[in-house]
């Protein structure tokens, strides 16, 4: 099963805030991204993935 960007903040107990911070976004953009809302680009998903350790492909792409 593919976690959502929004499961896998909230299983490492991390707010939208920190994710935020971490990655020089502000809240609302990654609420946005969080949400379907906004566009993801690749640097940006990359820079998401590595504060969860993660691979962006893990996150971001829908698993066959």
């Amino acid at each position: 099963m593919l976690l959502t960007l929004k499961q896998i903040r909230k299983n490492n107990n991390k707010t939208c805030q920190e994710v935020a911070d971490a990655v020089g976004i502000s809240k609302v953009y990654y609420w946005q991204i969080e949400n379907g809302k906004r566009k993801l680009y690749y640097d940006l998903a990359v820079k998401i993935a590595a504060f969860f350790n993660m691979y962006p492909d893990d996150i971001f792409l829908p698993q066959k």
